[in-house]
């Protein structure tokens, strides 16, 4: 008996470029990746932006009322807004009617939603969300969490971030023995503030985790660790900085190469290579971050995001689905706290 096709519901409403290119990556996944969407949202504003050839009976539209907008404090907001779109999109999943959550909107009000309807997983204190960096190492990927969810934080939750990180770089990034780092500013064991002292003793004594040491700002892009963990606070940074790098790489390479007629030939020959340099170096080819340790899978996409960040982060979510990510991090925390 064949697996069932991964639901993802679909914050149609949340982004800046929502819903026309939120809407275009969704059927885009699900015409490629054979996984079936829920378009949750305004259904006059999502069924204006579809083609016109769209059969409207094989498609699945869940209403909502509102969006929780950037300028609006996360919890009051989804409070506030019982039915808006991610409101809608996170109950799907509470309900098990959809197997994850997919938004561009306001990440902060997509944590609280997940945080609020679907719960903590047991053992875990807070939820991290990782994002995947490109390394120096062809088709090797670094996984960084947490980059967002939390500011401050304590030894014991970056060692949690630790094991999730360590689950879904093996079974989803696929990793047989991936390495674990921890940011800091020198690789030597006694370095760093009382943060990073005290969560290195616990990584090195946790069974669960593959510790190699700390990692510094100039290994994480070298492709010698697999997962490094932070706080929310250096690891935004850090995402944000990665993100702004790829984007004057393209831009620069956009300028120069097609200098004069030597160069207009160059980008003809090299054309191929571009494109795999976008791939690897372009935040949009992620798709976003996996939310992990809340009881669901919950996919957190750029802002900015267009129709192909949209499909890579249902392709995200549906490796998750597939991978049953939420089951072996509850089982790695289990053990763990045995």
């Amino acid at each position: 008996m064949g697996k069932t096709r991964a639901r993802i519901a679909i914050d149609a409403m949340g982004g800046d470029h929502a819903p026309a290119e939120i809407v275009a990556g969704a059927l885009r996944a699900r015409d490629e990746l054979g996984v079936e969407v829920i378009l949750v949202g305004d259904r006059h504003s999502i069924e204006a932006v579809l083609p016109a050839n769209t059969n409207l009976g094989q498609l699945e539209i869940v209403p909502a009322q509102g969006t929780i907008e950037m300028h609006e404090e996360p919890l009051s907001g989804i409070r506030r807004k019982p039915k808006a779109s991610i409101n809608v999109a996170m109950n799907l999943v509470k309900q098990q009617q959809a197997d994850a959550v997919v938004s561009a909107g306001h990440s902060g009000a997509a944590m609280a939603s997940a945080l609020l309807r679907l719960g903590r997983l047991s053992g875990i204190d807070r939820p991290a969300i990782g994002a995947v960096f490109p390394t120096i190492v062809a088709s090797k990927q670094v996984l960084i969490l947490d980059v967002g969810a939390n500011v401050d934080c304590r030894p014991k939750f970056l060692e949690q971030f630790a094991v999730m990180g360590t689950v879904y770089s093996k079974y989803v990034l696929g990793i047989p023995e991936p390495k674990v780092g921890l940011l800091n500013i020198g690789e030597e064991e006694s370095k760093g503030n009382d943060l990073a002292l005290q969560a290195y003793q616990l990584l090195q004594a946790n069974p669960k985790v593959p510790f190699v040491g700390n990692a510094e700002g100039r290994d994480i892009l070298s492709g010698d660790f697999d997962v490094i963990v932070c706080d929310g606070f250096a690891g935004n940074v850090l995402l944000k900085f990665a993100e702004a790098v790829g984007e004057v790489l393209l831009q620069i390479l956009r300028e120069e190469l097609p200098q004069g007629l030597h160069g207009q030939l160059g980008v003809s020959l090299l054309r191929p290579n571009l494109k795999r340099i976008k791939q690897r170096v372009d935040h949009a080819e992620h798709g976003g971050g996996l939310l992990l340790g809340v009881a669901g899978i919950c996919i957190i996409s750029h802002g900015s995001s267009q129709a192909p960040s949209i499909f890579n982060a249902i392709r995200l979510a549906r490796e998750a689905v597939d991978n049953e990510v939420l089951e072996r991090i509850q089982g790695s925390v289990a053990i763990a706290e045995e």
